[in-house]
Parts: structure tokens; C-alpha cells; sequence
């Protein structure tokens, strides 16, 4: 990859975590296989196979005048090792510390430390807080314990306006809210979190299956001197061409990009459906936003999401995109049904719910009439 100036998810985020290290900011990591990676990704300490518990973290041993890292296996206890980092976080505001679930759903045995610390922390007792949050998400067919990690409830602790359209181009929230980045958005968010001049919560929902999706790469001229973090990736195909012959502009976040770029191909409706990614979901990009409806003026409007209904980000995004358009235009929801399991353990239904509402992504006619 290095050869091609090619990085993906582990190697951004292995140059983030280096780049700091450089300027003197120790950087923690931990959490269930944090050293390796829940999917064999990382491989940040190498273990002598003769020797027992020799062991060597090449990380640290980049730069001569270089910050630690830390990076550490916890114990399957996601409240007591979160509530410890948080602790952390709190008493080295300078470090970047991270810690990991193993998959995101495990962080509800953590909802305490999130309910009481991190997301009201700071409205309680003035306490301002860096931690990351590292969390896998995707629904991939692996059952209601391994899909989701509940989006919807950071969302609901947020705390801008959905009804107020932000004077400022960018107004600081309770929360940053993002979501698997275009990959050297991970590197650049990562960077931006420890380089802010105050500290606030951030919130990544990881990839699973992205990790080594052939299509999920980025260039290293993403990365370089004025390169930064992109809230919005806007489309930059065919349809962005003509805008005004688009019929439906799709906008949606994470893995389910990669799904709707594939179905779009395969259907050949790249000139007719423009395809625009948030990063970023709290604070909601209102300006970017406007600049990419006010461009598509007769298009149909549509979030697509892979998680439910009732789940993922269609009700804190529907009001504000509203609020954008001032209730002039709706925005159709398209994915899955409401249920109450965050997803189906059966791969058949799973495959058979994608199908269904890729369909109806593409079909111009599903909206026509309906008010």
C-alpha cells in the first residue's frame, strides 16, 4: 500500500496515532483486543513466539524524541474499563485516549459511564472531556449482538436545536457524532481531536467488513500539509455534472455508500441519482448541507440508511433537513423496516431487507404521488 500511497482503515489510523506521537502527545488505546484488532486489523505488539510475555510495540519506537503509546488488552468489562479511560481522558487532557469495544452493541454494559459522564458531564459540572469512542457497527448478517452499535441514542444526547438553523457556520454541540469516515477522514478526525483548542467527547462508529473492502482506500494526498477532516463528501460523478438533471439525490452515511454506489452502477442511473455522504452527523453540517440541496432544486430527497427504522439516524436527521429547506421539501426514508431487535441473526432475511429497500433507492417512481 505504502508503495502505491495507498492507506486503509489500520494504516490511517497507525499514521494518525504516529503523527501525534511525533509532536509529543501520548496516544492510549484500550479495550477487548485492542493490541491485535477484534478483526486481526491492528497488530500494534509484536509477541516473541519462543519466549513468553516478550513482547514489542514498534509504535514505540518511531522517533527519537516521540510521546508513549499505550496501547492494552482490558478485561470483558466494558463499564469499569470505560469509567477507568474516562478517568484517564480527564486528568491528561493532552493525551489522546481511546478505548475500543470489541463490537459497538458491548458499550450498553457501559450506558452508565455515557448516561452520567459523557454525555452530561459537562452541563453538570463544567468537565470537559477528550475521550474517544471506538465503536464497530454495520449490519452484515451477524445477529442483534453484533450489529449495531445504537447511533440513535448519542444522537438523542446532542444537544443542538433540530429547528434552529445555526448562525455560525459550525456551532459546538454536546457531542461529535461520526460516522466510518472515507478513510483519511479517520486519520484527519483522529489528528483534529487531541490538535483542538478544547475537548469534547467524540463518538466513531468502526468498520467491520470496510476494513478490507478492495474500494475502501484512500490516497496519501488526502493526508498531507492542507488536507483536513471533510464533514460532508459531496457527489462528484456523473449527476454532479448536471445537477439539474438529476432525479433523486441520495444522502446517507457509512457502509451502506458502498451498497448504493454498486446498485446505482448496476442499474445505470449514475446521471440520474447523485449519491452524498455525511461524516459527520452531530454537530449537523447545516451549511454544507444547504450548499448540496439548494444545488439538486428538483430532485427527490432520500436518507438511506442499512439500520432500521426506528434506529440509525433518520429521526434526528428528518427535522433538520426540514429546517433547511424551510418544510418546503420532504426527505424520504428508505431502509429497513421498524423492529425492535437492532437486526435479524438470519443471513437470508438479512440479504433479502437489503434487496428490498436498494430497490427502492433506485426506483424514481416510489415516492410519486405521496405526500
Amino acid at each position: 500500500m505504502t508503495k502505491n500511497r495507498l492507506v486503509d482503515w489500520a494504516l490511517a489510523e497507525y499514521m494518525a496515532f504516529g503523527s501525534v506521537l511525533k509532536e509529543g502527545i501520548h496516544v492510549r488505546l484500550s479495550g477487548q483486543d485492542v493490541e491485535r484488532g477484534t478483526f486481526s486489523h491492528r497488530h500494534h505488539v509484536l509477541h516473541d513466539q519462543e519466549v513468553d510475555k516478550r513482547i514489542c510495540v514498534p509504535m514505540n519506537h518511531l522517533w527519537e524524541q516521540q510521546a508513549p503509546y499505550t496501547v492494552c488488552n482490558s478485561s470483558l468489562s466494558e463499564y469499569g474499563v470505560l469509567g477507568f479511560e474516562l478517568g484517564f481522558a480527564m486528568a491528561s487532557p493532552n493525551a489522546l485516549v481511546c478505548w475500543e469495544a470489541q463490537f459497538g452493541d458491548f458499550h450498553n454494559t457501559a450506558q452508565c459511564i455515557i448516561d452520567q459522564f459523557i454525555s452530561s458531564g459537562q452541563a453538570k459540572w463544567v468537565r470537559h472531556n477528550g475521550i474517544v469512542l471506538l465503536l464497530p457497527h454495520g449490519m452484515e448478517g451477524m445477529g442483534p449482538e453484533h450489529s449495531s452499535a445504537r447511533p440513535e441514542r448519542f444522537l438523542q444526547m446532542s444537544n443542538d436545536d433540530s429547528d434552529a438553523y445555526p448562525v455560525s457556520s459550525f456551532v459546538l454541540f454536546l457531542l461529535f457524532m461520526s460516522q466510518r469516515f472515507f478513510v483519511t477522514n479517520y486519520f484527519h478526525v483522529l489528528r483534529r481531536q487531541i490538535l483542538l483548542p478544547f475537548r469534547k467527547p467524540l463518538i466513531v462508529l468502526t468498520p467491520k467488513s470496510l476494513l478490507r473492502h478492495p474500494e475502501a482506500k484512500s490516497s496519501f494526498d488526502e493526508m498531507v500539509s492542507g488536507t483536513t477532516f471533510q464533514r460532508v463528501i459531496p457527489e462528484n460523478g456523473l449527476a454532479a455534472q448536471a445537477p439539474h438533471e438529476v432525479k433523486r439525490v441520495i444522502f446517507c452515511t457509512g457502509k451502506v455508500y458502498y451498497d448504493l454506489v454498486k446498485e446505482r452502477k448496476n442499474q445505470d442511473l449514475e446521471k440520474q441519482v447523485a449519491i452524498t455522504r455525511l461524516e459527520q452527523i452531530s454537530p449537523f453540517p447545516f451549511d454544507l448541507l444547504k450548499e448540496e440541496l439548494d444545488k439538486y432544486p428538483t430532485a427527490d430527497l432520500v436518507w438511506c440508511q442499512e439500520e432500521h427504522k426506528n434506529s440509525g439516524y433518520y429521526d434526528y436527521v428528518k427535522p433538520r433537513f426540514r429546517t433547511i429547506v424551510n418544510h418546503t421539501r420532504p426527505i424520504w426514508y428508505v431502509g429497513r423496516e421498524p423492529a425492535a431487535a437492532a437486526a435479524t441473526g438470519n443471513k437470508n432475511m438479512h440479504l433479502v431487507s437489503l434487496r428490498r429497500f436498494l430497490d427502492t433507492a433506485f426506483n424514481l417512481e416510489a415516492f410519486e404521488g405521496k405526500t
